[in-house]
């Protein structure tokens, strides 16, 4: 699979790093903040972080960084963000901070990971009936703890 990138900031693949996989294993690529300056995200507060690049071919899924969602309370506004596989626009990502304290996002921090998946669109067939399941129509801790 290969991924389109394109920077829309000189400072990619220098002063910012590109998107990156941090580990072998790693399921999604590091996304930084491609600010000029610090950037502060108030306790209870949201701001929007441009990344300084464009994608094209799948779809990116935005998921938090664990160490900042654990750590300090940062992470997505919109719990997970859709970059849809049309969308040629820079990939902003919207964080929130629900911790009790400002967070400062310096340029390059590292803020969010991309996942990226292929485009799978369903086609919605309406039936009068599904199938049985021994779960059946249990939700919200049907399961278990």
């Amino acid at each position: 699979m290969e991924l389109n990138v394109k920077a829309l900031s000189p400072k990619i693949g220098t002063e910012i790093p590109a998107p990156f996989y941090a580990s072998a294993g790693a399921a999604a690529m590091d996304l930084h903040a491609c600010v000029d300056q610090a950037v502060t995200i108030p306790a209870g507060g949201r701001a929007v972080i441009p990344t300084g690049i464009a994608s094209a071919g799948y779809v990116a899924l935005v998921f938090a960084r664990s160490g900042l969602g654990i750590k300090h309370g940062i992470a997505p506004a919109n719990c997970v963000g859709v970059i849809d596989s049309d969308y040629r626009g820079e990939i902003l990502v919207g964080l929130q901070n629900s911790g009790d304290a400002d967070y400062v996002i310096q340029p390059a921090d590292r803020i969010a990971q991309l996942m990226v998946v292929p485009v799978v669109q369903a086609q919605v067939k309406m039936v009068d009936q599904l199938d049985e399941t021994q779960r059946g129509a249990g939700g919200f801790g049907s399961t278990g703890k």
